[in-house]
């Protein structure tokens, strides 16, 4: 052995011997990435998948278009010796309990430095004990539930903003409808995480503003069957309908009610599988004007213009556009990049210590937000949302008023094309 070699030997054994990685010796840094993959969420799961290969592209490849994003820039990640990020994905199939298992296996067998993830709040909340127990970062990117950052966790991180920002949101933009009353409110909602708390949220601010829930409508996720729950949100007469379904829930709901030619004055859905591109390919030409909140709009490029620049890449890579449930994910997978970058160091504590003093400016993140900056329960207190209209084969900014590109409020009532 030259003496080189074993001087490079003994400066690696020492630095393992500090707990320090030896930055020359690091080519990958793994993250754990579970979403639902294959199951009635395929859809949405692919589209999320795309766009986290594009954060990972952009974190280990000089992109210097993309003006102030961190690391995108340069080419890996610089205080890890240049080190390139790699995703490993598991596949809940929406399963909260193949969730957990895909977070143990990640950690266990793949080695994995933090895990992101899961699209459904249900699905987050068990993949994100185990990283607890295990002492793992857990970043998510999407799940709204709000009492996902009421566990007392210490691991667990959230940049998407949550469901009583996105329920407030939405009565704020009920008192600038002026066309139909809003007033009378009906919550349409899957009985697991995600719609129970979308529903506890609307109870909450309805007060709030001063608005009358006449129904709540809990339905088993996945039912083969709708029409009950349909012939009930007509008898309750709302004047506003809240939807929390995912994408094959969503579709479903829209046949039934045109079948049964029942139509609420205004349908307002939290987003999930409303923007679906599957959603907005498939029933979308029946559903002009139906309304989502959301987080990311495609018509905000001369506000915010790395969002064309985004969108722009993903499609290249997809054919489709960019939407809220894919933008989130792939904010979440650069804050997390960036959060071990600034770490210097694969060590899960130092990650996590990272991650709790980030502070990104607007100009710093692709959101239309005002930033990333964590509460002391690990919740991203500069996010917000938007209200978005279907029209033609895009959903477009309606909400807030500093984002509508001209001054048309939506199309109401909604009714069937």
């Amino acid at each position: 052995m030259t003496m080189k070699k074993l001087m490079a030997g003994v400066v690696a054994c020492a630095a393992l011997a500090l707990g320090q990685p030896a930055l020359a010796q690091q080519k990958t840094v793994r993250i754990g990435a579970i979403y639902p993959l294959s199951g009635a969420l395929a859809s949405t799961g692919a589209e999320i998948k795309a766009a986290i290969e594009l954060a990972v592209d952009i974190v280990n490849n000089p992109h210097p278009e993309l003006g102030g994003i961190p690391l995108a820039a340069g080419a890996g990640l610089p205080r890890l010796g240049g080190a390139k990020i790699e995703v490993v994905f598991g596949d809940s199939q929406g399963k909260p309990e193949t969730g957990l298992a895909d977070a143990q296996r990640l950690i266990d067998q793949d080695k994995v430095v933090a895990l992101t993830g899961a699209y459904q709040s249900a699905v987050t909340k068990t993949a994100s004990r185990v990283a607890e127990q295990a002492g793992i970062p857990f970043l998510n990117g999407e799940s709204s539930s709000p009492d996902l950052t009421d566990r007392g966790y210490k691991w667990f991180f959230r940049t998407t903003p949550n469901d009583d920002t996105f329920v407030d949101n939405m009565m704020q933009f009920l008192n600038g409808v002026k066309k139909v009353p809003t007033k009378k409110i009906a919550v349409v909602y899957e009985n697991t995480d995600f719609g129970v708390n979308t529903y506890k949220a609307v109870e909450k601010f309805a007060k709030k503003y001063n608005r009358e829930i006449v129904a709540n409508i809990a339905y088993a996720a996945g039912s083969a069957s709708v029409t009950a729950e349909v012939q009930k949100l007509a008898a309750a007469k709302p004047d506003v309908a809240i939807f929390a379904s995912y994408t094959s829930d969503a579709m479903l709901f829209v046949r039934t009610m045109r079948e049964t030619k029942y139509a609420p004055p205004v349908l307002l859905a939290n987003d999930a599988g409303f923007i679906d591109s599957r959603f907005v390919q498939e029933v979308g030409p029946q559903v002009q004007g139906v309304l989502t909140r959301d987080v990311w709009g495609n018509d905000l490029a001369s506000a915010k213009p790395i969002i064309k620049t985004l969108n722009d890449m993903y499609k290249a890579r997809t054919g489709k556009d960019m939407n809220g449930n894919n933008a989130r994910s792939m904010q979440g997978v650069l804050v997390l990049a960036d959060a071990i970058n600034r770490a210097g160091s694969t060590d899960p504590e130092a990650i996590r210590k990272a991650l709790a003093s980030t502070n990104l400016a607007e100009a710093q993140v692709i959101m239309p937000w005002a930033g990333v900056k964590f509460d002391d329960k690990g919740q991203n207190d500069k996010g917000s949302g938007l209200i978005l209209e279907l029209k033609g084969a895009q959903y477009h900014t309606v909400w807030p008023e500093k984002y509508k590109l001209d001054s048309t409020m939506p199309t109401l009532p909604f009714g069937w094309k």
